[in-house]
């Protein structure tokens, strides 16, 4: 498995786990960055120390925030499938590169670690 895959992965477990999505911003709000895949995307981190280090690259202003799984689920995903953001997940290295999503792929990949039923399209 990649780097990637396996950061990805590792974003699904911590996330069901811990109830908490993590992000970066500054007093302005949060980057939306062109990915890999060269689309706009929301980038998420799976524990406050992997975020942290997101924000030091970032710059100085920038902290890393937490957001309640369930209020991710409902509000932020919502949002970002609307203003069609793509969903970083657990981006790393000296240049955050990772694997991004649709919110539809997120969302089936976190109800199938939640063992939920499956995503209704």
């Amino acid at each position: 498995m990649s780097t990637s895959g396996a950061q990805a992965a590792a974003f699904f477990r911590e996330i069901a786990r811990a109830r908490t999505v993590w992000w970066v911003r500054d007093d302005d709000g949060s980057a939306a960055p062109v990915s890999r895949s060269g689309q706009p995307t929301f980038p998420y981190w799976s524990s406050q120390t992997r975020a942290q280090r997101a924000a030091q690259l970032w710059g100085p202003q920038f902290r890393a925030v937490s957001m309640p799984l369930d209020h991710w689920r409902s509000a932020a995903l919502p949002d970002l499938a609307r203003d069609g953001l793509r969903v970083g997940i657990n981006w790393s290295g000296q240049r955050l590169t990772g694997w991004d999503f649709t919110v539809g792929e997120v969302v089936n990949r976190l109800v199938h670690v939640l063992g939920e039923p499956p995503y209704d399209r």
